[in-house]
């Protein structure tokens, strides 16, 4: 079923939607729904002032509207099996203004207006009569329904942060336990990467650490640190995986909040460009905020990690399901602005599972948890459990 996207918007950098497997799979799942999985359709994205004329030469309305569809055969002619269904032009302002008014995502609104033009292809009318619009609308609600439960991604990756063996070992002093170690049993229990953040005051993983699992690890490290001058020299000295840039406080217990990027755009600008020329990838750790996010795409991160300590930290089920929606639109936020996704920060046992299950996040970064649960049943076993999880929940 060939789908055809034409993006002629040239608007906002970045819309509509750089992440095109999303919408395209969402495409191909409708078609299917249909039984129209044989037709081939055209998707153009356009900008207001192109879909006013699209509007005023075709309906002969003088303003812009959000979609219009084009069937390739006339009513009443008979199709051949493998014809066109036809073509969907959909204005990506005026999609921009209502998501905004809905209080929804963009990627949302798209899929909706996608919806909307498919079903005029097949044949739907609302404006041949109130009960066909009536029974249009019904049916445009139950498609997107199945499509926003249709998983459309590979299970999100566990990544361990091992930082809390060293904080015990730094504890007492010694040379146990060691986290080089704890990195190998948790690679051999199946994790697919492992993160340390090697702080400015050294409170807990050491240089030493990062030496070494740079030549053990072998799934993917992964090196949180502050943007810091020394740190940023170290970093491109040993050429982790990746780097994820976080906020630190010398009082802090653990990472509070996520990065201000906004703030802070020009320094995490210059220590991105430094990481590309090194050809390491960066990470930005901050809040589910589109703020954030667009400034992220702005400085040329490649990853976002989305912070996910209050909808963790939530007393109660109400507050819990705000944050897991303001999450739950953050990521296809930043899958619109051509960002990859990660997520990560006091998630456990209990709450882990839900947002592995959110269509987008390629990597969980979990730690406290699982050497909390290590310290009863092992840290393979620990690993194992968490695994498990993702699985039954993705």
């Amino acid at each position: 079923m060939p789908i055809f996207f034409v993006d002629n918007h040239v608007g906002k950098p970045g819309a509509p939607c750089t992440h095109w497997q999303l919408l395209k799979g969402r495409c191909e799942y409708l078609l299917r729904l249909l039984g129209l999985q044989v037709k081939n359709v055209g998707i153009v994205f356009v900008g207001d002032n192109e879909m006013q004329e699209y509007n005023r030469q075709y309906r002969h309305q003088d303003k812009p509207t959000n979609v219009l569809a084009f069937p390739a055969s006339f009513p009443g002619e008979i199709a051949d099996e493998l014809s066109d269904l036809g073509d969907i032009f959909i204005s990506v302002d005026t999609a921009l203004r209502e998501a905004k008014g809905a209080h929804c995502t963009l990627h949302e609104r798209l899929t909706r207006l996608i919806i909307h033009g498919v079903l005029h292809l097949a044949g739907w009318d609302h404006e041949r009569s109130e009960e066909e619009a009536l029974r249009m609308w019904d049916e445009e609600q139950c498609l997107f329904q199945k499509l926003i439960e249709k998983k459309e991604r590979k299970m999100p990756q566990l990544a361990i942060n091992v930082d809390h063996v060293a904080t015990v070992r730094q504890a007492r002093g010694t040379v146990e336990p060691d986290p080089v170690l704890a990195a190998g049993i948790c690679e051999l229990a199946g994790a697919q990467g492992i993160v340390v953040h090697l702080r400015e005051d050294r409170r807990h993983i050491q240089d030493r650490d990062v030496l070494l699992l740079r030549e053990t690890v072998k799934t993917k490290l992964n090196l949180e640190m502050a943007v810091a001058d020394a740190i940023v020299q170290f970093a491109m000295k040993i050429k982790p995986d990746m780097v994820t840039l976080v906020p630190e406080k010398r009082q802090e217990l653990t990472t509070e909040g996520g990065l201000d990027v906004v703030k802070n755009q020009k320094k995490i600008g210059k220590v991105i460009s430094k990481m590309k020329a090194a050809g390491i990838p960066v990470s930005l750790f901050i809040d589910a905020d589109a703020v954030q996010i667009e400034a992220a795409a702005e400085v040329g991160a490649t990853f976002v990690e989305l912070h996910t300590g209050r909808y963790c930290d939530a007393l109660s089920e109400q507050v819990q399901d705000s944050e897991f929606l303001l999450i739950q639109n953050s990521v296809e936020l930043a899958l619109e602005s051509g960002l990859r996704v990660n997520a990560g920060h006091g998630l456990d046992y209990r709450n882990a599972a839900r947002i592995a299950d959110l269509v987008g996040i390629e990597e969980l970064s979990i730690g406290h948890a699982i050497i909390s649960r290590a310290v009863f049943v092992g840290l393979d076993q620990a690993v194992r459990e968490m695994l498990q999880l993702i699985r039954q929940a993705a």
